[in-house]
C-alpha cells in the first residue's frame, strides 16, 4: 500500500505492507542526499496521483465536505456518492 508522508510510523511498524515516502534530509545536509530523496518522492507521487484524484473527486461532492449527519449514516452517503461519481466518470446520462 502506498501511503503519503502522514502515514510514516505506519510504514515502520508495518515494512513490507505499507510504503510510504522517504523522510526529508535535515536542513543543511548534503546534495548528495536531496537529489536521491527528490526523485524517490517524485516516483512515489506519481504511483499514488490517481488514487489521489479519485479522492478528491469525492470531496467535490458538497455533502461530504461538511457531513454533519449521524456517524451510523455516512456509510451510506459515501456509497451513494461513489455511485453518483461513478456515473459519472463513465459518462452514463439520465
Amino acid at each position: 500500500m502506498l501511503v503519503d508522508a502522514g502515514y510514516q510510523g505506519l510504514a515502520r511498524d508495518h515494512p513490507d505492507q505499507v510504503s510510504a515516502p522517504p523522510l526529508k534530509p535535515r536542513p543543511g545536509a548534503s546534495a548528495e542526499l536531496h537529489a536521491p530523496w527528490q526523485s524517490a518522492r517524485k516516483v512515489q507521487s506519481s504511483q499514488r496521483i490517481p488514487v489521489e484524484h479519485a479522492i478528491a473527486e469525492h470531496k467535490w461532492w458538497r455533502v461530504l465536505q461538511r457531513f454533519t449527519g449521524r456517524r451510523e449514516l455516512l456509510p451510506d452517503t459515501i456509497n451513494a456518492v461513489a455511485g453518483l461519481v461513478s456515473d459519472r466518470s463513465s459518462g452514463l446520462t439520465w
